[in-house]
């Protein structure tokens, strides 16, 4: 269930754009991007290779500084933030799942997950890390490190780490592409519990139609511009 219509939107981007290179070398990625989510709504951020949406979600995620534009994530006015103070503003309130792993290789799963709630001061680190690697199937593997994991097995560790910490705004890029379809099917009932539970916000970003459908609502990205924007039926 999402907010009232008239709730503050947790994300709310004007005119969104992101250039990388100079001159004649310029890319536009994001080409004005216009785009407001609702607390508590699950987003998918759909589109084929290229679209722009990992590059969308890097920037209303604080991971990359916008070219131009406005955009306010949370109550911070992200547009104003050097790196380290959007760093300062992701703790907490932010949980990003990327493509790529990003687990410390000589950290357990366990210390992996545990580790930014100790960073965070936050009690009982090591037991709910214990706990967010058994909801997604890594209740054995508590003490394996990486290099001793499956792709899979990395990208569980992942999740578990990005939730652990509670927060209300939740960003998941490919969260079952690496997985069979059984472990991506327990992966998102995770992700959906999460956010049923606690009313966080939940931005996927996916090709795969079928887990976009399954959010509140859609947004098909093209060329770096919003193609259309659906409500669930």
């Amino acid at each position: 269930m999402t907010s009232p219509d008239n709730a503050k939107p947790v994300i709310a981007a004007k005119d969104l754009r992101l250039t990388l290179g100079e001159g004649e070398a310029a890319v536009e990625i994001l080409r004005g991007i216009d785009l407001e989510v609702a607390p508590g709504e699950t987003l998918a951020l759909l589109g084929p290779s290229g679209s722009g949406k990992s590059s969308l979600m890097s920037v209303l995620s604080g991971l990359e500084r916008a070219t131009s534009g406005s955009l306010t994530v949370a109550g911070e006015d992200f547009t104003a933030l050097d790196e380290d103070a959007l760093a300062l503003a992701r703790r907490g309130r932010i949980g990003i799942v990327l493509q790529a792993f990003h687990l410390l290789p000589t950290m357990t799963a366990l210390e992996n997950v545990a580790t930014p709630l100790e960073l965070a001061r936050e009690k009982g680190a090591s037991e709910r890390a214990a706990q967010e690697l058994e909801s997604v199937g890594l209740g054995h593997r508590l003490t394996h490190y990486p290099a001793q994991l499956s792709g899979g097995e990395q990208q569980r560790v992942a999740i578990a780490r990005a939730i652990a910490s509670r927060p209300p705004l939740i960003f998941a890029d490919e969260p079952t592409g690496n997985l069979d379809a059984s472990t991506g099917d327990s992966v998102v009932d995770v992700l959906f519990r999460r956010r049923q539970e606690t009313g966080a916000t939940l931005v996927i970003i996916t090709h795969d139609r079928q887990l976009a459908e399954m959010c509140d609502r859609v947004v098909t990205l093209g060329d770096g511009q919003i193609a259309s924007d659906t409500k669930a039926a």
